[in-house]
């Protein structure tokens, strides 16, 4: 067994700096997040980006676009980038930006943790906040001061290890229903995370310390379909929200476009959207937020040992909806809202 030294969050955060008014552009983002997910703020809140990133040029072009289009719907749409660096995998194959950079196998963690930190703060500099998942708790505190927007995946949502991170991460942090569809797993994580707990973990220097945590108010449910088939529906909605009711937890869902509720086909995104627009034009409050997976260049493409041979700004892992595809399916989304403003009804 080979073991490399690893940089200590502090010493990381040093050579990859996030300047004063970046950091607080963070710090705003959290804020108008948690207003959004809590029902204070009317507007619906929109994480939408790359399945994962693997070209760092061709995510700050998205980031170019999608800025400007997040500030001319900012009235009505509070948008935060999807820029995801780790990716589970079911059985083998790459495992995101931080672990792989090179796309070569050659899994330089030290290169990929300064180039997903690099990423981060180039989409803050660009003017949008960060969404991304949280796979590897130890690398969590390399990362977490530029994210206004957590995720864990279906695959940990059962993961006491990951509901204790969320627990103590500083910023709202949506659970995803388990991979076969049922939602009482991201329900129990929920009550979980927004406990105290006190557990093994990294401090600022790399050194194992114990951690305590006060509970992360702001985590809520993702609802992402599954082996069971989808569960954007209104139906479904309303069954995750009596759940979360039943057990003291905010009645609000994020719903993810893609995955089980796209059953896999990146074009039934726009159903899912067209659908819930449909629903919150009509007053719906309990969907706070949508998922979309979104890229430069609809559709997926394998990893190739010749990068020139590859297309620029299409996903490397899941398929994902084009840009004119992306701003109509944005655009939509704020028509609703604005509809609902006009004359909606409480859910």
């Amino acid at each position: 067994m080979a073991a490399v030294p690893l940089p200590s969050p502090r010493d990381l955060r040093r050579a990859v700096p996030l300047s004063a008014a970046a950091a607080a552009r963070v710090d705003d983002a959290r804020s108008a997040l948690r207003r959004t997910l809590r029902g204070d703020d009317d507007r619906l809140a929109v994480v939408v980006g790359p399945c994962s990133v693997h070209d760092v040029p061709a995510a700050f072009e998205y980031a170019e676009r999608l800025a400007p289009l997040a500030a001319d719907l900012a009235d009505h749409l509070l948008v935060t980038m999807r820029v995801y660096v780790e990716k589970p995998r079911t059985t083998v194959g790459w495992k995101g930006l931080l672990s792989d950079p090179r796309l070569d196998g050659s899994h330089d963690l030290n290169a990929g943790l300064s180039t997903a930190r690099a990423l981060f703060v180039g989409v803050i500099d660009r003017g949008l906040p960060v969404a991304t998942e949280f796979l590897d708790p130890m690398l969590a505190p390399h990362l977490a001061d530029l994210v206004s927007y957590g995720a864990i995946g279906a695959r940990t949502a059962a993961s006491q290890i990951h509901r204790q991170l969320v627990s103590g991460l500083p910023m709202p942090v949506g659970i995803k229903n388990g991979t076969d569809g049922g939602v009482q797993v991201a329900v129990d994580g929920v009550r979980s995370a927004s406990a105290p707990h006190v557990h093994p973990g990294v401090d600022d220097d790399g050194r194992l310390a114990l951690v305590a945590t006060a509970g992360n108010a702001d985590a809520h449910v993702i609802l992402r379909g599954g082996a069971s088939g989808p569960n954007y529906d209104a139906a479904s909605v309303a069954d995750a929200v009596a759940r979360l009711d039943a057990v003291g937890a905010a009645p609000r869902v994020v719903v993810d476009a893609s995955h089980g509720n796209s059953a896999r086909d990146h074009r039934r995104q726009r159903d899912v959207v067209t659908d819930l627009a449909r629903r919150i034009a009509r007053g719906d409050r309990a969907v706070a937020g949508v998922m979309i997976e979104s890229f430069l260049v609809e559709g997926r493409q394998d990893l190739s040992a010749d990068p020139s041979a590859m297309v620029r700004g299409q996903s490397v892992t899941d398929a994902c909806l084009g840009w004119e595809q992306t701003e109509r399916a944005m655009v939509t989304l704020a028509d609703a809202v604005s509809a609902r403003r006009a004359g909606g009804t409480a859910r």
